[in-house]
């Protein structure tokens, strides 16, 4: 029997209800980065109800969970817990109890798919061997969830696995699987710039080093690092996302902040954009007299996610007999990041796809005259619109379960 009817099979009783029901629950109480106590307490619960061996607290707020069945492979599932500070405006019956906090980005429904995966799987182990690894991860907004585990001991407390499998959320309409065989997410570079002024009174600006100022012509000038020194044939993109200066209208302070997020899909790129904006930066400090040299500093990286082809492609066959052929779509890269890839150090191979959840009222509504202007008009992951349609539960249940199953022994 194959992997797919191996599912269909575990899954067949699948409860619907109370699974959207634990679904609404994390969605009313989301949790911040490295916050996520309740969260993963619920899942370890659950992992226990089930039979699992389960350890907490790793990397600070991170569970794994182990089930151990015999000769065969060892399978990683992988699920992140962490919301965002977003205020929510989705008007759901269900809305987050947490004022400034949301899950923008589904992680409370990737927790419910790997509980529900975790007991499925549980409940069916006379049909598979090997052993199944259940992670659920903190911090993954942060960049640093997935290092912070490992560098906790994860492989220490649990079985090193021999293959890794997630799946996040995504807008799109509702039932459809995204698989890449190959480059799926991009790396993401945060830089942080601080320019240093000299300050005093609005009514005398000719006595100071207006930072304001330069910070302003530092922001414009970066707008043509992408267009004017990156090949058209790479994808990139450069955001200044925060700009901080000054505490009153007469006061012309000391300095400015200047936050940026670099999406690149090469390091040379990468590295091409890091150069260009320390060389427009010094530029334009060193041409407004600043007092010193502005400080510039590079962090929170993600790396990229690179699927294993074969691995991949076992993973959409058994999604495509599951579904249907015409469910499984390869989109190409995003600009995306995930802190994901982390999890294989060492390369262990892995597959990462998308599970589309846009209701479809939604979706109806959404113009444009291709997929991605489409995608571009209606909520997505961080908006505080973003609402998975419900539908999505089971299909996300199944799809983690049959990948399960076509890397175990059946």
């Amino acid at each position: 029997m194959t992997a797919a009817r191996i599912a269909q099979e575990l899954t067949a009783d699948l409860r619907v209800g109370p699974l959207e029901d634990l679904y609404r629950d994390l969605h009313r109480h989301p949790e911040l980065s490295a916050r996520e106590y309740r969260t993963a307490a619920r899942l370890a619960e659950r992992l226990n109800g089930a039979g699992y061996d389960t350890a907490e607290g790793i990397g600070g707020t991170g569970v794994a969970a182990v089930l151990r069945n015999g000769d065969g492979p060892t399978v990683l599932l992988r699920g992140d817990m962490d919301a965002l500070p977003v205020a929510e405006q989705t008007g759901l019956s269900y809305t987050s109890e947490t004022p400034g906090v949301m899950h923008a980005c589904g992680h409370d429904l990737h927790i419910t798919w790997l509980a529900a995966a975790a007991e499925a799987l549980a409940a069916g182990r006379d049909t598979w061997s090997g052993t199944l690894v259940v992670v659920g991860q903190p911090a993954e907004e942060t960049g640093r969830g997935a290092h912070t585990m490992i560098a906790d001991g994860l492989y220490e407390r649990v079985p090193r696995p021999d293959v890794l499998l997630g799946q996040h959320a995504a807008p799109g309409p509702a039932g459809l699987y995204a698989h890449v065989p190959g480059l799926i997410m991009s790396a993401t570079t945060d830089v942080d710039i601080v320019v240093h002024g000299t300050g005093g009174h609005g009514s005398r600006p000719e006595s100071t080093v207006d930072p304001v100022v330069t910070a302003a012509y530092i922001v414009t000038r970066l707008q043509t690092v992408v267009s004017r020194e990156i090949a058209a044939r790479h994808s990139a993109v450069l955001t200044v996302g925060k700009i901080e200066a000054g505490a009153r209208h007469n006061i012309i302070p000391s300095e400015a902040r200047i936050g940026l997020n670099l999406r690149t899909q090469a390091t040379e790129v990468r590295d091409r954009m890091l150069a260009a904006i320390r060389r427009i930066t010094e530029g334009e400090c060193l041409a407004a007299g600043c007092p010193r040299p502005p400080e510039i500093t590079a962090s929170g990286d993600f790396p990229l996610t690179v699927n294993d082809a074969a691995t991949d492609a076992r993973i959409a066959a058994v999604h495509r007999e599951m579904f249907g052929d015409d469910t499984v779509i390869d989109p190409g890269p995003a600009m995306g990041s995930e802190d994901f890839p982390h999890l294989a150090e060492g390369g262990i191979p892995y597959s990462y796809w998308f599970v589309t959840s846009t209701p479809q009222d939604i979706w109806a509504q959404a113009t444009g005259s291709d997929l991605h202007e489409m995608l571009a008009s209606v909520p997505g992951n961080h908006s505080p619109l973003f609402a998975p349609d419900l539908t999505t539960v089971g299909p996300g249940v199944r799809t983690l379960v049959s990948g399960a199953l076509a890397c175990l022994e059946l």
